[in-house]
């Protein structure tokens, strides 16, 4: 039996108000075709399916739709809930979708029996999956069970440990010599993270130790964590990684779906997800900014996004102006800026900084405060007279608007 592990999908996702809807379409037109080849059985998504608990109209449309995509290729699709989703909004359709051959656990069901999906060829079972969501404070600890800072991490990891060991309990009990799977959505400890996970069961702090998963599911297949990686542990242990890059912290990340083949035994093998675009980050001076973006290389399928940092020593309002400038005047097939910002290694002074050992602040005049800041910079005479002009006609303003 083939099986195919990914997660983290979020759909809905925005990358600095960037919409990528159609990465993900681009995604599932691959991933229908990658099913197709390599002839899969069985795919799981662990969690996080959506990337708002309340995701919009157009987020959910996309949801049915890959369904409905994925589910010509006669192929069992296994899905859970991540800490991104809403249980009750997954679970809703969920009796629909069993006719269809899908499997949706977005909670944690009050039997857990339920999270348990036998699959069978030929009326009998090869595999079963120990389907299990994202655990939430609620369903790791009762209220009683201490009230400290350190008490409720214990808890947690308590529980997170407790249901993993009688989800395999059940297992072993209604379908003994059967190889079992597991999924989850959870931070395992020594896993690295990147900029687009948020926070969970207290700040990641609540970190499973993936040993004691123990060695009686022959694989584990996490989301949560977007790089692609292995955890340590006496069974394999992996995070598939989400397909997409979600952030600019993952622009390096090779994206991978992880491949199981039963008869091969329970090491996956990498399917490299392809690139639909590209995300680059351009640092530099901005002489330096100016010959990076007009010697990029050839676009991808979808406008590859940037983000620019100007980086110089000294602080400089004319640099702020010229890179507001090299923005605005940027115009590239392909490309599209969406965030930028300038660093200054020698940061200038701040004003209570200037007058902490002398005057207080309060005793001094505006233009008194600003003529010693320009002062502290670098500026030739003429620039110094500019900027204080600049600076009085804009006091000047703010003194008509107060009296108006």
């Amino acid at each position: 039996m083939k099986i195919l592990h990914t997660a983290d999908w979020h759909i809905g996702k925005k990358l600095h108000k960037h919409d990528l809807y159609a990465d993900f379409d681009l995604f599932i037109k691959w991933l229908c075709t990658c099913i197709s080849t390599n002839k899969v059985d069985v795919l799981l998504v662990s969690g996080d399916i959506f990337d708002l608990a309340n995701p919009s109209s157009e987020a959910r449309k996309q949801y049915y739709k890959a369904l409905m995509q994925l589910r010509k290729l006669d192929c069992v699709i296994i899905l859970t809930g991540g800490n991104h989703d809403s249980p009750a909004m997954l679970d809703a359709p969920k009796e629909i979708l069993r006719e269809l051959e899908m499997h949706v656990i977005g909670g944690l069901p009050p039997n857990l029996e339920d999270c348990i999906v036998p699959l069978k060829r030929n009326g009998k079972t090869e595999v079963v999956i120990a389907a299990i969501p994202f655990l939430r404070d609620s369903d790791l600890r009762n209220a009683t069970e201490g009230s400290t800072y350190e008490d409720r991490l214990e808890a947690i990891r308590k529980g997170i440990l407790n249901t993993f060991r009688e989800a395999a309990e059940i297992c072993k009990k209604n379908y003994p010599g059967v190889p079992a799977l597991a999924m989850g959505h959870l931070f395992a400890a020594g896993s690295e993270t990147s900029d687009s996970e948020r926070d969970i069961q207290i700040g990641n702090q609540a970190a499973f130790n993936a040993l004691q998963f123990g060695s009686y599911f022959k694989y584990i297949a996490l989301g949560h964590i977007h790089k692609p990686q292995r955890i340590s542990a006496a069974v394999p242990v992996f995070y598939s990684g989400s397909p997409i890059p979600l952030s600019f912290s993952e622009r390096k990340d090779e994206k991978r779906l992880l491949l199981l083949d039963t008869k091969n035994g329970w090491i996956p093998a990498n399917i490299p997800v392809p690139a639909f675009r590209k995300l680059l980050k351009i640092s530099g001076t901005i002489e330096e900014l100016r010959l990076k973006l007009s010697s990029l290389e050839e676009p991808f399928e979808l406008d590859s996004l940037i983000e620019v940092e100007l980086k110089e020593n000294l602080y400089n309002a004319r640099k702020i102006f010229e890179l507001d400038e090299l923005i605005s005047n940027f115009h590239a097939a392909g490309y599209e800026i969406v965030k930028h910002r300038a660093t200054f290694l020698q940061q200038i002074k701040g004003a209570t900084e200037l007058y902490k050992n002398s005057q207080p602040l309060e005793d001094l005049t505006p233009k008194d405060i600003f003529s010693q800041l320009i002062e502290k910079q670098k500026y030739d005479v003429e620039t110094q007279e500019e900027l204080k002009a600049a600076f009085n006609e804009l006091l000047q303003e703010v003194h008509q608007s107060e009296n108006a």
